[in-house]
């Protein structure tokens, strides 16, 4: 048997109070015909990434609206990751190719994770392309299968493409975030375009007061008495954290007391993650103004809360994006943001709304800076993100999204 994640209890009343009571009252109807049906969510890796932390909050609220929902995570080892570290890069764009042996590779460990499976469910929802391929290996006519892409595929390798599409192709749905990303002649005719979201009452996003944020950056190093600009992401090469640091180095020229705190979470999915975390780490070893932080070093959602509300800026310099989590969650706390123009950041700060979106390292350093020096603008740009973020992108409306595919994937129509 696969590993299933051990998950509290969580209940769909206190986001009443957030997102009020006619969009509970939709997830409560949207979910009704949908009692008792068996979904489980597959995906490689239960912690160190977007996919994981929204997964642990989908997951519990589903199971309180009265499907059977569960989570597991596939079994590999670094081999394997190392090989869908490459598909992923390759559907971001970046040009390569990949052995024969990599892709026997690929194909050995789908099929026995495909004899671990629970074939018990009605609904599996199979996260980005790591087990992409079990569904081929577990022949099951009576279920149903849904591929949940995370990934700017906008602009895809076609030789990986080609790999992956006849297994896409069994499935009976896909979902997308941006239209743009879908691959041109799609094999599959229901696909679902449905951006993701964060959980406002999660400890990553939960309410701190500021004395307690202040407290805990003080207890890992932050001077809370001089300004702070932060990003939080994988130590991945399309968040392009040596960027970042570049353009600190620029805006430090100006502001010479500035902190620079990057925070980074380890994935067991992404051994690519210590490479970069090791590359950064030496670029930045002489600046004791720049603090690095790791998931797997105490670093964990509590302290993130506290990164994003204490910054002054939040960066999110990617260069390719599925959507960018950590954005809305910046915004969510009235933070305002620098962001690369890629992928899903757009989608979540439309012009004038959250703060800037750039395309180069200089382009960064002048809005950080403008930002700093601007402290009205800044918290308005931050305030209108906060209200962006609470009319598109909270939980609640992700799993109505969600509901209304599963329902149509399986024929019932709420």
């Amino acid at each position: 048997m696969l590993h299933r994640v051990d998950l509290g209890d969580l209940s769909i009343e206190p986001y009443r109070e957030i997102v009020g009571d006619e969009e509970i009252a939709t997830l409560r109807r949207l979910a009704e015909p949908l009692r008792g049906l068996k979904v489980l969510h597959l995906n490689a890796t239960s912690y160190g990434g977007g996919v994981s932390e929204l997964l642990r909050s989908v997951v519990p609220l589903e199971r309180d609206l009265g499907l059977e929902a569960d989570w597991q995570i596939i079994a590999a080892d670094d081999a394997f990751f190392n090989v869908t570290k490459k598909m992923h890069n390759a559907l971001q764009g970046e040009e390569l190719a990949l052995t024969t042996d990599q892709i026997a590779t690929y194909r050995d460990v789908s099929a026995r994770n495909a004899g671990l499976l629970d074939a018990d469910y009605d609904v599996y929802i199979v996260h980005d392309p790591q087990p992409l391929a079990v569904r081929h290996y577990l022949k099951q006519p009576e279920s149903r299968w849904i591929w949940r892409c995370h990934i700017d595929t906008a602009q895809h390798s076609p030789d990986v493409w080609a790999l992956l599409e006849p297994f896409v192709a069994e499935y009976d749905a896909a979902i997308f975030t941006l239209r743009e990303f879908v691959p041109p002649n799609f094999p599959l005719a229901r696909v679902g375009i449905i951006p993701p979201a964060i959980d406002p009452l999660s400890p990553k996003n939960m309410d701190l007061p500021t004395s307690v944020c202040e407290r805990i950056l003080a207890w890992i190093g932050i001077d809370i008495d001089d300004p702070l600009v932060a990003q939080v992401s994988r130590f991945d090469p399309w968040k392009d954290p040596l960027g970042v640091l570049s353009a600190y180095r620029m805006v430090r020229s100006e502001i010479p007391k500035l902190q620079l705190a990057m925070v980074g979470s380890m994935a067991l999915d992404d051994p690519q993650g210590w490479e970069i975390y090791r590359e950064l780490t030496l670029a930045a070893e002489s600046d004791p103004l720049v603090h690095i932080f790791t998931n797997l070093t105490g670093v964990g959602n509590v302290e993130v809360n506290a990164f994003q509300r204490l910054s002054q800026v939040v960066i999110q310099k990617s260069i390719r994006e599925g959507f960018g989590l950590v954005v809305s969650e910046a915004l969510w706390k009235g933070t305002p943001v620098v962001a690369g123009k890629a992928g899903g950041l757009p989608l979540q700060m439309p012009v004038g709304i959250g703060g800037y979106l750039v395309e180069t390292v200089e382009g960064a350093a002048a809005r950080i800076l403008e930002l700093l020096r601007n402290p009205d603008r800044a918290k308005e740009l931050g305030e209108l993100g906060r209200q962006h973020v609470k009319e598109h992108f909270l939980l609640p409306r992700l799993i109505a999204d969600e509901l209304r595919l599963i329902a149509g994937v399986i024929g019932e129509r709420p």
